[in-house]
């Protein structure tokens, strides 16, 4: 286990490592060996009012720089984390265990937030009506909040980071990252690859910590906006308290993602999204597909009949194998509160189908694994069904119509996404229009917007007014200013002006 020899990772402040004082230190796992192999410094209150402090004084010269200037260093922080990727997967990888292929994928799809952002300029003009009244012009702006902080998870250490700061800064903000405390490297080097963008010192910083630093950051008056990924129970504290402090806060929560498969759809085609969306980065993801509801059992038996192959022959392992189609979970504790819902699914009455609680990898047998596992026959009052489960566990609901089936998506808590599989225009339209979830996809399984497009559920999947990166991005970093102002008509007769002088003689 831990001790005093291994790495501990440190704070990125001012553009530089800033050794922690606070004497708390976290674990950070091997997650494929089951052993800590680093840690990192838990912040104090004192240094993360120090953290803030920097970010307060940056913000006046970063807010006046020209959109442009600040497009500019997005442009070369795009090309630094290509130029990057191998390293920044391999970082990310090692503390998640995520396969490289996910990892790679998921640092992608946070640089598209990054291209967006690089359009900025377009992003922020304003709207402009001219005599609204005799000699009175109108027109807004949108102009940054201040100090903003992100608090990410670990199941995307790279990607919802990427989400948050590049709109914040090309916005005109400065920004505090506070990572997932297990998984913090691939965000320190994203803030090592902003200076060498180009960032001023203190625009960007990284602090690592727990729930000391979070209530500072919650609290501080110098906090202008919040950006939250996680779990609902901590969403929901994190969004009152930070509204409570008249801070502008957008919290994105927990989710449980219903997959609607039509009797009329291509099972083989279901059959591959299943594989993907339910057992990819080991089921540890927002938009996973945790449950596939069906109208009539013979789709149901249909869908187990062609998964269960698959399931048998999927490649677990660590993300050093590039053969490798599934990791572990983060931690220890991670693996245990899965196999505990396992468990209690079983003792609720549904039907396990593929049991992955026992999986084993060769070479690796203390890592953190959980295998493929899936539940059929399983309704909702079961545990397993309304709680987020965050790891391989797949849940098939019969729902006996299309009707009731709609009715139990709606139903549930969470209203982060949804898919529906069917060859039939009716049918899709139809859903589309009355599910009430933030994100649907029609034959599509994780249907995750582009970055031009916002990202954000319903329910008690999302806190707060706005989704995340696209047009509602810059809305959530910017604040509406509009300006009013009159000129008395006509220039008086005989009056010289001398513009490049500055005034009348």
């Amino acid at each position: 286990m831990a001790n005093h020899h291994q790495q501990v990772l440190r704070h990125y402040i001012n553009g530089c490592y800033v050794t922690g004082k606070s004497g708390r230190l976290g674990d950070i796992y091997d997650p494929t060996q089951g052993v800590v192999a680093k840690q990192v410094a838990l912040a104090s209150k004192a240094e993360t009012q120090m953290a803030i402090g920097v970010a307060a004084k940056a913000f006046p010269a970063w807010a006046a720089t020209s959109a442009g200037k600040r497009a500019k260093i997005m442009f070369r922080f795009r090309d630094l984390v290509q130029q990057h990727m191998d390293e920044l997967a391999v970082l990310l990888s090692a503390e998640h265990g995520k396969t490289l292929e996910d990892a790679r994928g998921s640092v992608t799809r946070g640089m598209e937030v990054v291209e967006y952002a690089c359009g900025i300029s377009q992003l922020l003009k304003g709207e402009y009506s001219a005599a609204v009244a005799i000699g009175v012009d109108s027109w807004n702006m949108r102009q940054p909040l201040g100090v903003c902080v992100g608090i990410t998870p670990f199941n995307f250490p790279a990607m919802v980071p990427m989400w948050m700061f590049p709109m914040a800064l090309a916005c005109g903000n400065t920004f505090i990252l506070k990572p997932s405390e297990k998984d913090p490297s691939v965000a320190l080097r994203l803030a090592e690859l902003m200076t060498e963008a180009g960032l001023p010192d203190g625009v960007l910083n990284v602090l690592n910590g727990d729930k000391e630093a979070v209530d500072v950051l919650l609290r501080d008056e110098r906090i202008a906006g919040i950006s939250f990924v996680g779990s609902t129970a901590i969403g929901e504290i994190i969004y009152r308290t930070g509204t409570a402090h008249n801070k502008r806060v957008q919290a994105l929560c927990g989710a449980k993602n219903h997959m609607l498969v039509m009797p009329d759809a291509d099972l083989e085609q279901v059959v591959d999204a299943i594989m993907g969306a339910a057992y990819g980065s080991a089921g540890e993801r927002c938009m996973a597909v945790a449950v596939v509801v069906t109208i009539d059992d013979h789709t149901s038996d249909a869908i187990i009949e062609k998964l269960l192959p698959r399931v048998r022959a999927l490649k677990m392992g660590a993300y050093t194998d590039e053969a490798v189609e599934m990791g572990p979970l983060i931690s220890p504790e991670a693996q245990s509160r899965v196999k505990g819902y396992i468990d209690q699914g079983v003792s609720e009455g549904a039907t396990l189908v593929y049991d992955g609680r026992n999986a084993t990898v060769v070479g690796c047998e203390d890592g953190c694994f959980v295998g493929a596992t899936i539940f059929d026959n399983v309704t909702k009052e079961m545990t397993i069904y309304r709680d987020e489960i965050f790891g391989p566990v797949l849940s098939i609901m019969r729902a006996g119509g299309y009707e009731a089936a709609l009715s139990l998506i709606n139903e549930h808590q969470y209203g982060n996404g949804t898919a529906i599989f069917t060859r039939d225009g009716d049918a899709a339209r139809d859903f589309t229009q009355r599910v009430q979830i933030g994100m649907v996809g029609v034959n599509v399984p994780i249907p995750v917007p582009m970055a031009f497009h916002s990202f954000g559920g319903w329910k008690q999947s999302l806190f707060g007014d706005h989704a995340m990166h696209g047009p509602e991005g810059v809305r959530f970093y910017t604040r509406l200013k509009t300006v009013t102002s009159r000129w008395p008509s006509g220039i008086r007769s005989g009056a010289m002006f001398d513009f490049r002088a500055g005034g009348e003689y």
